[in-house]
């Protein structure tokens, strides 16, 4: 990597980030996405069904569930309890009387459950979920106005504006999945969303002030770009395996739950340091000559 040039094959990063978009784009108008009651508004079932709930104990409950249903588009999830092996937790939007008894009664007679066994059975209306989404909006956009006015004051506005690009392609990525894979939207996509933004906004700060440091010897911003991101390449993978090695392990050994978490967070981890090294600093460089900035303003 020594004498690869990130500055000059940008290119190719524009072309790929391009490819991701475009996908992205696409699959949110085929696909959409598979919104959970956090922000839709809905039901939420738990019961005990007296074992474990292996995948085929979900994956029978999910068609008991669907069988049930007058509309088929009322089904959310069905995932296994993080806290209980023998728990099952499921969503739908809201049920009517009749499709609650149906489905119960069917759960009652295959598992010879009773009044006992149901844990719990909340409804959760449209209004708060629409309240839980403008939350989630809320705390991103201010998440990254923050940023952008830290990165401004310790940097310039085209580096800070080169950082909340990459950001949004971050998040973007990250959403794409879900909508690719049909992960459920639920409030775990605010915890993804801030964790995501973050750990990638790091990054790019250490490549920023590399390619300041090295901008007081050489006003070439192109060779001081280029040789601050080879400065901080290694540092930045390290830290990047070390974070997914962790996320990776509860990825596999998680429940549906936590994996539908780690899932998304594990691509957007991966996005951010492909934005920070490939992306971040040929932003800048190019936002750079649409504002005119003089290499003396360094």
């Amino acid at each position: 990597m020594k004498n690869f040039d990130f500055i000059a094959k940008k290119k190719v990063f524009y072309i790929i980030t391009l490819v991701l978009l475009v996908a992205g784009l696409v699959s949110f108008f085929v696909r959409g996405f598979n919104i959970d009651i956090d922000f839709a508004g809905g039901t939420e079932a738990s019961l005990d069904i007296g074992k474990e709930v292996t995948v085929a104990e979900r994956d029978a409950i999910r068609e008991i569930v669907l069988e049930n249903l007058d509309d088929k588009s009322k089904y959310s999830s069905v995932e296994k309890s993080a806290a209980d092996a023998n728990m099952v937790i499921i969503k739908t939007n809201q049920l009517t009387a009749d499709e609650k008894a149906k489905i119960f009664d069917a759960l009652t007679e295959r598992y010879g459950l009773d009044v006992k066994d149901f844990d719990s059975y909340e409804s959760q209306s449209a209004t708060l979920g629409k309240e839980t989404t403008a939350t989630a909006i809320k705390t991103s956009v201010i998440a990254v106005i923050l940023m952008l006015v830290y990165i401004t004051f310790r940097f310039q506005f085209t580096s800070g504006l080169a950082s909340v690009l990459c950001l949004v392609f971050n998040l973007y990525v990250m959403f794409t999945l879900y909508s690719l894979f049909q992960i459920p939207l639920n409030s775990n996509v605010i915890a993804a969303c801030l964790t995501i933004l973050g750990y990638s906004i790091n990054a790019t700060i250490i490549i920023f002030d590399r390619i300041r440091e090295n901008l007081k010897s050489d006003k070439n911003f192109a060779k001081a770009a280029n040789d601050g991101v080879h400065q901080t390449f290694w540092r930045s993978i390290n830290t990047t395996v070390t974070t997914l090695l962790t996320i990776g392990m509860i990825y596999i050994f998680g429940v549906e739950a936590i994996r539908n978490f780690a899932l998304p967070l594990i691509v957007g981890i991966v996005a951010g340091l492909f934005s920070s090294v490939c992306l971040a600093s040929p932003i800048w460089g190019d936002l750079r000559k649409l504002f005119k900035v003089d290499a003396k303003k360094d």
